[in-house]
């Protein structure tokens, strides 16, 4: 079995990959507890120590409106450690598996957008997650990196949790409805990035992989669709709020979130022969799994 290192092992689509990935290859997993990202030398030497073939670099800041006020340290996590990472990669003629996110783009138009599109993040995460593409593709690094957009698990903190909270607690919510996009569960991106896995292992078609992806969910809706449904795969098991339309300006943060998050899959599908459900159906498999424990 290949060696693999799979890095930010205790976030929520770490922690996915690890009970997945466990048996299927020689995996061997660093929370950010056990591997500091703020040191490149600790970056380093973990690889050195490991020898990996293969890492899937998990790890990522991801507080999107605290990155503003904390840049340097947004990038040091989303554009540093992973040059670092591709730069030993390179050395070793390795593979990495990295993800980014839609807000690299400037979220303008209603298109979905295509790899390789003119990119303009409107925020501190979107660049620092840019900077991050450009650092693993400048080293050379045999590399794949998915983007992907509006993430959440049944575990962590992420908009399905927040809703569900909320919920017990408020009779109304109001929800942003004119930002677009496809909701995406850490599942269904872990079970793509096991055919992605397939494909280097067995070589072959691995030499064309090299490159970004863009990898959702199917269909598409906006955070104030994606809270109805929520609430609806929940009826059973807790109260439903009012969910009340807003527009974007009517909730101002921090960061500015692009409006058109959709993306184009077609050359993930085309080259891993994989194809995401659509997000209706993963946010079912989520709640299914949740509604299990309660």
């Amino acid at each position: 079995m290949p060696r693999v290192l799979l890095l930010g092992a205790g976030g929520q689509l770490g922690m996915q990959l690890a009970r997945k990935l466990n048996g299927e290859t020689e995996l061997i997993s660093l929370t950010r507890a056990e591997l500091d990202f703020f040191d490149a030398a600790a970056v380093r030497a973990a690889i050195h120590r490991v020898e990996p073939e293969i890492v899937i670099n998990a790890a990522a800041y991801t507080a999107v409106d605290r990155a503003e006020q904390e840049p340097e340290l947004a990038r040091i996590v989303n554009a540093v450690a992973p040059g670092v990472i591709a730069e030993e990669l390179q050395q070793t003629n390795g593979w990495l598996i990295h993800y980014s996110t839609d807000y690299v783009f400037d979220g303008s138009g209603t298109q979905p957008w295509r790899e390789p599109d003119a990119t303009g993040p409107l925020n501190v995460y979107g660049q620092t997650k840019l900077d991050g593409e450009l650092a693993i593709a400048a080293t050379g690094c045999r590399h794949v990196v998915l983007r992907t957009s509006w993430v959440y698990a049944a575990e962590g903190r992420n908009f399905l949790n927040t809703m569900l909270r909320l919920g017990r607690e408020r009779e109304q919510l109001k929800v942003v409805d004119d930002q677009i996009g496809a909701p995406t569960s850490a599942e269904a991106i872990t079970e793509a990035t096991r055919a992605v896995l397939r494909q280097l292992i067995a070589g072959g078609e691995a030499a064309d992989a090299n490159g970004v992806y863009h990898l959702t969910c199917a269909g598409e809706t906006s955070w104030c669709g994606f809270a109805r449904a929520i609430f609806a795969a929940f009826a059973s098991k807790q109260k439903s709020p009012e969910v009340i339309p807003i527009p974007t300006e009517a909730y101002p943060t921090p960061a500015m979130r692009p409006r058109n998050s959709r993306l184009n899959c077609e050359k993930f599908t085309r080259q891993f022969g994989f194809s995401m459900p659509h997000w209706e159906d993963a946010l079912a498999a989520v709640a299914s799994a949740i509604s299990s424990t309660i």
